[in-house]
């Protein structure tokens, strides 16, 4: 990797500059082609504001804390700080990693909720109260422990970064989930909805749906748990790692450090998320809202069990009577059928005997007319061929005309009369018959 040469002039600071917010720095970066940077940021003005003042880092430091006094009490005036550990006074900076940066500012019953502006005055105000300085002042120690702790600790609060991974391990904001004796005392929306809520801070997913209350739909409740088992977490656990070696150690040391660090971090991953699929396992297994519902869809489908079973018995009684009345409606149609043959066979027998004493209407009526001869005795040959012609037109005939025919003659003694009729009828058929000519 080739040489960088940095050359960071001292600014020059114009006349009448008021502060920070009117310099604008400019520096340079010559490398093999020449780059121009321009230096930004707090430090880098903290910088400038060192060199103009010509002040060294921890007189600047102390002068701007001071210069906050005045605004931390305007700005603040109601906040009080909570009670201080004695033994959180006696901690060392370089431990700093290991300490509860909310309490060393003072905001514990803040904590992951706690906003920027929180934090802001927070530190200004324990600033305001240890700074070795005004503790020397009023006769204590010079000792700058504790007030590097609460510049860590601000210093990683006022990082998003930085403060998320802190809140990652934030062991002091966790809620830990009632026992099943509590939860049965009949609190268990207001204990299980802090342990749901102390969870949800590490949701990616916001808002995070709350626990509900005995009044809560199914539908919501469903959701509530269906959220918690498909739960995306945000938690990392970066803030627990071993400090990789500085650039002074070998590379291969810094990569088995990384490995380890990664490992851990994943391990640590999948027990949180068994941890936390436990804690909803356990919380689901107390609603007695799932209880209900369960009981209601229980009692839904013996509802429609019943319902079915008597829809079945209902269906099957109206099949049994439809048979019923099937068979009775066969029985009554073949009865009917065989009252009607039975009428059917007298009409029959009826007609026909009708029918012969129409005939026998009608050859006695050729009798009656002398068979057509006129005056005397009709010879035989006449006597066969009327009958004939008879026979022939009562072959020709239905019963109906039959009847009708017989009806003319049935009272008709006239013999001329008589062999007019026959005649007319014989015309009516076209059959022309020699005894009737």
């Amino acid at each position: 990797m080739a040489n960088v040469e940095i050359n960071l002039p001292l600014p020059v600071l114009p006349e009448g500059w008021a502060g920070e917010k009117d310099f604008k720095p400019v520096g340079s970066l010559s490398k093999t082609n020449d780059r121009k940077i321009e230096p930004v940021g707090p430090h880098f003005l903290a910088y400038a504001r060192r060199v103009r003042h010509k002040r060294t880092f921890s007189e600047d430091e102390r002068i701007q804390a001071q210069a906050n006094v005045k605004s931390v009490e305007e700005e603040d005036p109601d906040d009080i700080d909570e009670p201080e550990d004695p033994q959180m006074l006696l901690r060392e900076a370089k431990d700093w990693k290991s300490q509860d940066h909310y309490a060393v500012l003072g905001i514990t019953r803040h904590r992951w909720r706690a906003t920027e502006e929180q934090i802001k005055r927070a530190h200004r105000r324990k600033v305001l109260k240890h700074h070795p300085d005004k503790r020397a002042a009023a006769g204590g120690t010079e000792d700058d422990q504790f007030f590097k702790c609460i510049q860590k600790a601000h210093e990683v609060l006022s990082d998003p970064v930085r403060r998320r991974q802190f809140d990652s391990v934030d062991e002091a904001a966790e809620v830990d989930p009632p026992s099943k004796k509590d939860t049965q005392k009949g609190n268990f929306y207001k204990l299980w909805g802090k342990v749901f809520e102390a969870e949800g801070r590490f949701s990616t997913k916001q808002p995070v749906p709350k626990l509900g209350n005995a009044k809560s739909t199914k539908e919501e409740v469903e959701s509530f748990y269906n959220f918690w088992y498909n739960f995306d977490s945000w938690r990392s656990f970066e803030y627990l790692d071993e400090d990789v070696p500085d650039d002074g150690e070998s590379r291969d040391q810094k990569r088995h450090v990384e490995r380890k660090n990664n490992a851990a971090r994943k391990k640590k991953k999948t027990e949180d998320t068994a941890r936390l699929r436990h804690l909803v396992d356990d919380a689901l297994a107390l609603d007695e809202r799932i209880k209900l519902f369960r009981q209601a869809e229980h009692a839904e489908k013996n509802k429609r069990r019943f319902a079915k079973e008597a829809e079945q018995k209902r269906l099957a009684e109206e099949a049994a009577k439809a048979k019923e009345e099937e068979a009775r409606l066969a029985k009554e149609a073949e009865e009917a059928e065989k009252a009607q043959k039975a009428e059917g066979k007298k009409a029959k027998e009826a007609a026909k005997n009708a029918a012969k004493k129409n005939k026998r209407v009608v050859r006695g009526a050729v009798k009656d007319a002398n068979y057509f001869h006129g005056a005397g005795d009709a010879p035989a040959s006449q006597v066969d061929a009327a009958l004939n012609d008879v026979d022939a037109i009562i072959a020709k005939i239905d019963n109906t005309e039959l009847a009708t025919l017989a009806g003319k003659l049935n009272s008709e003694k006239d013999a001329g009369k008589i062999k007019e009729i026959f005649k007319a009828e014989d015309e009516r058929l076209g059959l022309n018959s020699k005894s009737l000519a």
